[in-house]
């Protein structure tokens, strides 16, 4: 078990921790409510990249220091670059690391203990699961300065439904908890203090399985969701056919044939 900066420096922007097939990557901009700046994604593409060639890791949690979770872009950077092609970098840049986190093989969760606001909102709609303490609230703000939430709205739109999300993003008001689990933007909600029981409960879940079975299949389902029905069972057979043929699937159907524990073998 360790835990260790991404970035060396007096005071890391982004950490990671290393426990039982989990890796934390934690948000450490508490003064600014840990905005993306630059710097942040840059450490979190970084960090993203070296985990996807990582087979020790089975699953990935993205939390937040203090108070917030992540409240967006770093207005204050943006606007002290008010050039075209800066803001233009900016957005391509988160755009590039949210792609990533669902191409990994690994699932990743956040783990959303509070604000999650415009590029955080999206962030948690982006991870394969979320889960959320009591006390967390969801926004899609940025129209409440002029600015609608564009990059976010794709992520967005991608968990709730139409109506949902364009109320979101045309208001800028906050939901709480329980309204972002009936809506589906996050997977549970429990009280503050069972937030890293229940991120650790869903984390054994999926470390438990295959990780042959979980790559495959974190693959095959962001790939047909954007395609025709057709054409998206055409590429679960083939999907499946190549994950039958694996050794851990084949070791699964033996396990449960035999009654007994499946030994994966990862392959």
């Amino acid at each position: 078990m360790s835990t260790v900066p991404v970035l060396q420096s007096e005071e890391p922007i982004l950490l990671r921790h290393d426990a039982g097939g989990v890796t934390t990557l934690t948000l450490n901009r508490p003064q600014a409510y840990n905005a993306l700046n630059r710097a942040l994604l840059a450490a979190m593409q970084e960090a993203l990249e070296a985990i996807a060639a990582d087979a020790t890791v089975r699953v990935v949690v993205i939390a937040g220091a203090g108070k917030a979770f992540c409240s967006g872009h770093d207005l204050k950077e943006m606007r002290a670059n008010p050039d075209p092609v800066f803001i233009r970098a900016l957005f391509d840049q988160c755009s590039r690391m949210m792609l990533t986190l669902t191409r990994i093989p690994q699932p990743v969760i956040a783990r959303v203990h509070g604000l999650a606001t415009a590029a955080g909102c999206q962030l948690v709609a982006q991870c394969d699961l979320a889960v959320a303490s009591e006390e967390a609230r969801f926004a899609t703000s940025g129209i409440n300065f002029g600015l609608f939430c564009s990059t976010p709205g794709v992520a967005l739109s991608r968990n709730v439904s139409r109506k949902q999300a364009m109320e979101m993003l045309l208001t800028g008001e906050f939901i709480d908890a329980p309204t972002a689990l009936a809506r589906g933007l996050v997977n549970r909600v429990v009280p503050m203090d069972q937030l890293d029981e229940e991120v650790g409960r869903l984390c054994q879940a999926i470390v438990s399985k295959s990780p042959v079975a979980v790559a495959t299949g974190k693959r095959l389902f962001y790939r047909q969701l954007e395609t025709g029905l057709e054409e998206a069972y055409r590429l679960a057979s083939e999907a499946m056919t190549c994950n039958m043929m694996a050794e851990d699937a084949l070791e699964g159907i033996d396990a449960f044939i035999e009654k007994r524990t499946p030994r994966w073998r990862g392959r």
